[in-house]
């Protein structure tokens, strides 16, 4: 081989190394950046993971053993949730005000109903002085408790004196006087509650005047400092609980004037939250804030429940997301519920009709074809007590035996009450006073397997409770709600006038809506999207 050809041998093997090189050279990079991008998409994982296993770790459940065995059926469709404000002192809550000592209690509770549709929500705000029947409730050692007749509905929360309060005694309680089976109670403490607004940025309020420290603390014997300007502001944190707290100073004092601001507080913070955009960004910030602090039963008690659960609200119109409070008037310093107004409400959420009589169940759902006809009479429907508002109702009392008690102050009303059945077809096996003359409502127990001869007692007196007993047979206690008005509620399709959903004064079945639905209630209700400085008292 020639020199010149060892020369062209070195040359070209020399440009073939440089070109492998300067080749490996262009590879490397592109290497590199997929390993960057693998090990980022590991930590973005890795990241998320973590964060989903802290609001695990953030989340409390109540057992499920202490919900009762004697619940409604499903409605047509939709999801029921009821939401408890808890006021314990306890942990760190105690930095923040609240109930006076350990034990949990709730001024606040409301349930919501978000319709089959998924466009479309309601909140029915129950206040906390109503007059109620509280069923057995099981308490912290696993005995149950005896029923409670004419009590304050914020007392079931604390049955069994516990910091934690009782929820399940609370859903109990509404499952009762609704007839609505709730499908998820979750229950948030005053910790929580300042977290969460703090986590959007503050929530817009208004106040009807300025409120001073003796507004919020009255037992201060003093004006104090002005601690709210009258107008619009954004509060969070602490300020932002004192706004719902608030009840002194405006309008009667009244809780039920604090509903209505805490209405616009809710509806505010709806719309604060939607628009940031219903979307992860926003809502992981929120379920951490909301985690740490707050009691949910065992259907939500994980990250991707709750995440899963908000994500289905992302669809509702802030128009279409209302705010009411059960029909009520005062009795005495407590609040007893109207009849038939509440159980025409039930039994429209029940059948998942909006406020205004209109299906909303989505297309091929039970709800479409309840709403073809008018809205169940509460009269046939009580839409009150275990498994009420299911419209049975037999026409006649034939073949069912029922005893009649009085329970009010009322003389003769046991034998006026059962000559009225006898005359119906029912056979009234007795007559006789029961132990308390203090029943507001009245109430028919049953024992096992008398169910539907129970409803069609209660059919015939408007707004009757159901309640379920270990004793057999079927009896009536009377209340002072038929002692006012001593007649049976007529059969369903009999003409003996008009029930009390097409024709009693207050009905809020006279409106172009399905007879009988809720449209005066609708009248009141409150929008998300309304004027925050709008309608915030009463009295």
């Amino acid at each position: 081989m020639t020199a010149s050809s060892h020369k062209a041998t070195a040359e070209s093997s020399g440009r073939a190394g440089r070109a492998g090189r300067t080749g490996r050279g262009r590879r490397r990079p592109l290497r590199t950046a997929g390993i960057v991008a693998v090990s980022l998409l590991v930590l973005i994982t890795a990241g998320a993971g973590w964060f989903y296993l802290k609001l695990n770790g953030n989340i409390t459940t109540f057992g499920a053993e202490g919900v009762s065995p004697q619940r409604p059926a499903e409605g047509a469709g939709g999801q029921n949730v009821l939401v408890i404000g808890s006021d314990s002192r306890s942990g760190d809550n105690s930095s923040l005000g609240g109930g006076e000592g350990d034990v949990g209690r709730s001024d606040t509770a409301f349930l919501l109903h978000i319709y089959g549709d998924s466009k479309h929500a309601v909140a029915v705000s129950i206040p906390r002085d109503t007059l109620v029947e509280i069923p057995p409730c099981r308490l912290p050692s696993g005995k149950w408790t005896a029923p409670q007749h004419n009590a304050m509905f914020n007392a079931a929360f604390s049955v069994g004196g516990s910091a934690q309060g009782n929820p399940a005694c609370t859903q109990n309680t509404v499952e009762k006087l609704s007839g609505i089976r709730v499908d998820h109670t979750v229950v948030v403490d005053f910790e929580g509650f300042s977290k969460m607004t703090s986590a959007v940025g503050g929530v817009p309020v208004c106040l009807p005047k300025d409120i001073y420290e003796g507004d919020l603390n009255p037992n201060r014997h003093s004006r104090g400092e002005r601690i709210f300007a009258k107008g619009p502001q954004t509060v969070s944190g602490q300020q932002a609980l004192d706004y719902v707290r608030i009840r002194h100073g405006i309008g009667d004092n009244s809780d039920i004037g604090r509903i209505q601001r805490q209405q616009a507080f809710v509806g505010s913070l709806i719309k604060k939250v939607k628009g940031q955009g219903f979307n992860p960004t926003t809502l992981l910030p929120l379920a951490n804030a909301a985690t740490q602090s707050m009691t949910v039963d065992p259907g939500l008690d994980s990250a991707d429940k709750l995440l899963s659960f908000a994500m289905s609200l992302k669809d509702i119109d802030l128009h279409n997301t209302k705010f009411v409070t059960l029909p009520w008037r005062y009795q005495g310093e407590r609040v007893a519920i109207v009849h038939p107004e509440a159980d025409t409400l039930w039994a429209d959420i029940k059948a998942d009709r909006t406020l205004d009589g209109k299906n909303a169940g989505g297309p091929g759902s039970a709800g479409a074809s309840a709403s073809s006809g008018p809205s169940p009479s509460p009269s046939a429907s009580t839409g009150t007590g275990t498994g009420a508002g299911m419209g049975t109702d037999t026409g006649t009392g034939t073949g069912v035996s029922v005893a009649v008690y009085n329970g009010t102050t009322a003389t003769g009303l046991a034998a006026r009450a059962a000559d009225q059945l006898k005359s119906a077809g029912f056979t009234v096996t007795g007559t006789a006073t029961a132990r308390a003359q203090d029943h507001a409502t009245t109430v028919v127990e049953y024992g096992a397997g008398k169910e539907a001869e129970a409803k069609a007692v209660a059919a015939r007196f408007g707004g009757a409770q159901l309640v379920p007993t270990a004793s057999s047979g079927v009896k009536v206690v009377l209340g002072t709600s038929y002692a006012s008005d001593p007649k049976l509620t007529p059969a369903a399709g009999s003409t003996g006038g008009p029930g009390p959903s097409s024709g009693a004064p207050g009905s809020s079945g006279a409106s172009g809506a399905s007879s009988g639905s809720s449209s005066a209630i609708a009248d009141k209700a409150r929008s998300a999207d309304d004027n925050i400085c709008s309608d915030l008292s009463y009295g």
